[in-house]
């Protein structure tokens, strides 16, 4: 049994080796809010369980075992997202801390039972992959709408910030998961983005265009 510190650890690694081969100590540290040396001390012991491959300043990866434990993690994590958005009506902006908790219910069975319950959910409100019981999921190439040009389009279908405030900024914009957008305009000046959403125009600065991903 692992305790709820070592699942968010090979979740965190889990994360962030998504766009990095060895992850270091201090992106760790970073994600994690805490000390370098706390994150050194915890890698010793992931290590001993033999949950991650580590060699001092040399980075860190998750070995076959600790990557099976860190996707049900997930999985368990965006079971629940879904869950209280679609069933409990929660927002989408509401739901990360509750489902920070949730994730960590160690049961199976119920995990599978609310799986089937909402018939088997492929993504989670955010647009991201949710594992089935094996760890397998699909995943849709998505590209930030700041990457295609005038009038092209596609649709809504995932975020890289899942923070409240730039959630709450979407919904208010009505650009949410499964809206279809078209590209009217890339300002010059700032290269801010002017967006067709049904029969609105909506106007997004390049941060928020490099946030927002859609599938083509």
């Amino acid at each position: 049994m692992n305790t709820l510190a070592e699942e968010n650890y090979l979740k965190s690694i889990y994360h962030l080796s998504l766009n990095t081969e060895n992850v270091s100590t201090n992106q760790i540290a970073a994600l994690l809010n805490t000390k370098a040396a706390s994150v050194t001390d915890m890698l010793k012991k992931l290590a001993d369980k033999q949950l991650i491959n580590y060699t001092r300043y040399q980075g860190v990866s998750l070995s076959a075992t600790g990557e099976k434990i860190a996707l049900q993690i997930v999985r368990k994590h965006r079971l629940w997202e879904h869950f209280l958005v679609k069933k409990l009506n929660f927002k989408w902006d509401e739901v990360h801390e509750m489902a920070e908790e949730m994730e960590h219910i160690s049961s199976k069975e119920l995990v599978d039972r609310l799986d089937e319950f909402m018939n088997f959910p492929k993504y989670d409100p955010h647009g991201d992959p949710i594992p089935d019981s094996n760890g397998n999921f699909k995943s849709h190439e998505l590209k930030p709408i700041a990457t295609i040009g005038v009038d092209e389009n596609g649709i809504i279908s995932g975020v890289r910030d899942h923070s409240p405030s730039f959630l709450q900024y979407l919904e208010k914009q009505q650009l949410t998961i499964g809206r279809k957008i078209t590209v009217t305009e890339i300002i010059d000046y700032d290269h801010s983005i002017v967006l067709q959403i049904d029969n609105n125009k909506v106007h997004i600065s390049r941060e928020v265009a490099n946030n927002l991903l859609i599938v083509i």
